[in-house]
């Protein structure tokens, strides 16, 4: 690894210098030609200041030609309509081609300076252009220079610069080492630690060194290595809920198949032959089936939830609507109980599935009936909260209460506080698995808080969704 970072680190600084030595040439370049045109403004503007126009432009330029010939600089005079009326070149101006269309023309014509670098067609060579409108003459003055930039400067920069390059090359590999070195002992360390790891709990250690970008990986690792635990704890945890889960609901399923089967066989081999039990058998076995039925639908339910799979149909769902038609579904057990049910439900509209709202808030109001005392009552209360965007449903009840040993695993499937209570009222142990799994789906929360002979009383809190 060493080696590698080595190489890689010697490519890079490489790199780096040979991007910026080309940078540098550019830059410079683009200084010197900038400079080279700023000179030949100058001269141009000192050479329409020493014309005289009224007299003859010829001559006078002739007198002047010392001045371009020592470095073979081109002068030419051009008239508005881009005929050439003077050139220092010698060349015969009624064969030169009209010029308008030069940009370093155009641009003096247009804002009475312009400049122009390529290749001159019939000098065979790069030439750097400068344009210059008389206001005196009405005429165009263009200087022409050869321009090689900074070319001829190379015999002279090359060699320092490359003294410089190789100069940084054995500076960097000499500090190299020991740079790379530290980067690298702590990763060794990480990866020494990591190979101690082989899940039996080993601890992960790991001393923080100078780089943050290393420790945030140290820290990374050891935060992965207790999420690995954690998720691993976590996996026996559901394996253990698993087996409990099939273990419950075989058992569940397999007490009313018993007892339709009993029922069943005593009723084919016509033991009974008084009308009344057998009236009576009948309605046990279809009490059983119906049980069983409703513990299927209810195992079902949870699965869809929890797989996220439930094919749901949403629409505008008035809670408070729900809460009536559900209150009402319970009258003959409420009368049975002799139980009061107070309703403080506002109109509450909420974009959800109506099954699961009505699933729900009935399982909700039924729990609060269902192991309420003699006589008891249910305070339902659902408001909408427009400052949190929430809606707010509670049902309190003033019945036997949950011991606070038992509120933590309410909401765990087949849990029953008193299985003997539950087999009573005729609870399957997952209601509240499904309340708190719709609450889940649609984001929501769920609060309990209860005492013994003194009721229990369910907040949930759902976010209020619109079409």
């Amino acid at each position: 690894m060493q080696k590698t970072i080595l190489k890689k680190f010697i490519q890079v600084l490489s790199a780096a210098l040979l991007l910026n030595s080309v940078i540098f040439y550019i830059a410079c370049s683009r200084v010197l030609q900038e400079t080279s045109i700023e000179d030949m403004r100058f001269a141009l503007k000192t050479m329409d200041s020493f014309l005289d126009y009224r007299g003859e432009l010829e001559s006078q330029l002739s007198r002047m030609d010392s001045m371009w010939e020592e470095n073979g600089s081109r002068v030419t005079v051009i008239r508005t309509d881009g005929t050439v009326q003077f050139d220092s070149s010698g060349q015969d101006i009624k064969t030169m081609e009209n010029q308008l269309r030069q940009p370093e023309v155009e641009e003096a014509l247009r804002s009475g300076f312009g400049s122009a670098a390529r290749r001159s067609g019939s000098l065979d060579q790069y030439m750097l252009y400068a344009a210059c409108y008389s206001e005196a003459g009405q005429v165009i003055l263009r200087l022409s220079a050869p321009y090689s930039g900074l070319r001829e400067f190379l015999p002279m920069l090359l060699p320092a610069a490359w003294f410089s390059f190789a100069a940084a090359l054995i500076a960097s590999f000499l500090t190299t080492g020991h740079f790379v070195d530290t980067v690298t002992r702590p990763l060794r360390e990480i990866a020494g630690e990591m190979e101690k790891l082989d899940g039996n709990g080993e601890p992960f250690h790991f001393e923080p060194c100078q780089y943050p970008e290393i420790n945030t990986i140290g820290s990374t690792t050891l935060a992965m290595n207790n999420n690995v635990k954690e998720y691993l704890k976590q996996l026996d945890d559901q394996r253990k809920i698993r087996e409990e889960f099939f273990s419950n609901a075989s058992h569940e399923l397999k007490t009313p198949i018993t007892s339709i089967q009993g029922y069943a066989e005593l009723l084919e081999n016509g033991i009974i032959k008084d009308e009344t039990m057998r009236q009576d058998f009948i309605k046990r076995i279809h009490k059983e089936a119906s049980r069983m039925t409703s513990l299927i639908n209810d195992i079902l339910m949870i699965s869809r939830l929890e797989s996220r799979e439930a094919k749901l149909t949403y629409t505008e769902v008035n809670l408070a609507e729900v809460a009536r038609e559900a209150v009402e579904g319970l009258k003959p057990l409420t009368a049975q109980k002799q139980v009061y049910i107070h309703q403080d439900c506002q109109d509450a509209v909420i974009w959800a599935d109506e099954k699961q709202m009505k699933e729900l808030i009935s399982n909700l109001i039924s729990n609060a009936v269902k192991y309420n005392r003699q006589g008891g009552q249910v305070w339902i209360e659902i408001k909408e909260d427009r400052a949190k965007n929430q809606i707010r449903i509670q049902v309190k009840d003033n019945g036997m209460g949950i011991p606070e040993d038992s509120l933590p695993r309410i909401f765990e499937r087949f849990y029953r506080v008193e299985k003997g209570r539950s087999k009573k009222e005729g609870g399957t142990g997952l209601g509240l698995s499904i309340v708190k799994h719709i609450v889940t789906y649609y984001k929501g929360s769920i609060e309990v808080k209860s005492q013994v002979d003194m009721g229990t009383r369910f907040m949930v809190e759902l976010p209020i969704k619109k079409a």
